[in-house]
């Protein structure tokens, strides 16, 4: 009889209909909820398949120790991953960092490297980049390693697709890496032109974990202007205020980008009629909570 392993769990997410938040216009919203992932994000699709597909190619080993720039969900992914496939994992990621997060990395056995939080995700892929010149480790390289799209073309695009019975019309999602929208972009408009896709990046001055307004030469290379359709600036105080909604109104507890989706996607609902519209919810809430987001107001 076989019996299913951990990695047998990344994937294959609920898709729920919210009840009462309202959409109007005979809008439907619907959530993806990646937080049901093994290690609590939608970045566990990468993360393994990343993996996986280097011991393939024989670029990596058990073994091996693997160093990556993360914001936090992908750095808990990969430490999860390193710990199923037996390899030291180290993770360089901006100090502030929630200290879930923090300590979710260091229970898979992850070292922790932190930078000046003005420093931010550049300055922590700057120093991934010394290190491997170092020849401290080697990388996966979330921003620019095609499985990273790859997992979500094959897992999270297809799911959309068959979770909706192709009734889709709006795909809404946050913009970090870019790798889960640039994968279900196209595995969407493979199946159906007409679905619009919407990113999501913080406005000026916003600071939301997860979602990056990257300056040009940072920007991920896996990223494709052509596979998203339009582009919405959100707001701090928004997106953190949708989070909350989340929570109170739907019992979806979730992370601060899951806010800024349901955000966006609400404003895709008012300017459209009988639309099917689908957000990524990245994360789960409980890796925030010492933050105070989530704090009754006074």
């Amino acid at each position: 009889m076989h019996f299913p392993t951990i990695e047998d769990a990344v994937g294959h997410t609920p898709l729920v209909r919210l009840k009462r938040i309202g959409a109007g216009r005979n809008n439907v919203l619907l959530a993806k909820l990646e937080g049901n992932n093994p290690a609590g994000s939608v970045k566990d699709r990468p993360a393994m398949a990343m993996l996986e597909q280097a011991e393939a190619r024989g670029d990596i080993a058990p073994g091996d120790t693997l160093i990556e720039a993360t914001s936090g969900n992908t750095g808990i992914a990969l430490a999860m991953a390193a710990a199923i496939k037996g390899y030291r994992m180290v993770l360089i990621m901006p100090e502030s960092a929630s200290e879930e997060r923090k300590q979710c990395m260091a229970a898979y056995g992850a070292r922790l490297i932190t930078v000046s939080k003005e420093g931010g995700m550049e300055k922590a892929r700057d120093l991934a980049d010394a290190m491997l010149a170092r020849g401290d480790g080697k990388r996966l390289d979330q921003f620019a390693n095609p499985d990273n799209p790859l997992s979500h073309y094959l897992g999270t695009g297809r799911e959309t697709w068959e979770q909706t019975a192709g009734t889709v019309t709006h795909f809404v999602s946050s913009m970090g890496t870019t790798g889960t929208i640039m994968g279900a972009s196209q595995a969407l408009k493979e199946r159906n032109a007409d679905i619009e896709i919407i990113g999501l990046q913080p406005e000026d001055g916003a600071s939301i974990a997860g979602i990056r307004r990257w300056p040009e030469a940072y920007l991920p290379s896996i990223f494709d202007a052509s596979r998203v359709d339009r582009v919405l600036d959100i707001g701090q105080h928004e997106a953190e205020e949708h989070m909350r909604r989340l929570a109170r109104e739907e019992g979806i507890l979730a992370g601060v980008s899951s806010g800024g989706a349901l955000a966006g996607a609400l404003r895709v609902a008012e300017q459209v009629e009988n639309a099917v519209i689908v957000f990524i919810v990245c994360d789960r809430g409980d890796r925030y909570l010492s933050t105070g987001l989530f704090a009754p107001e006074a």
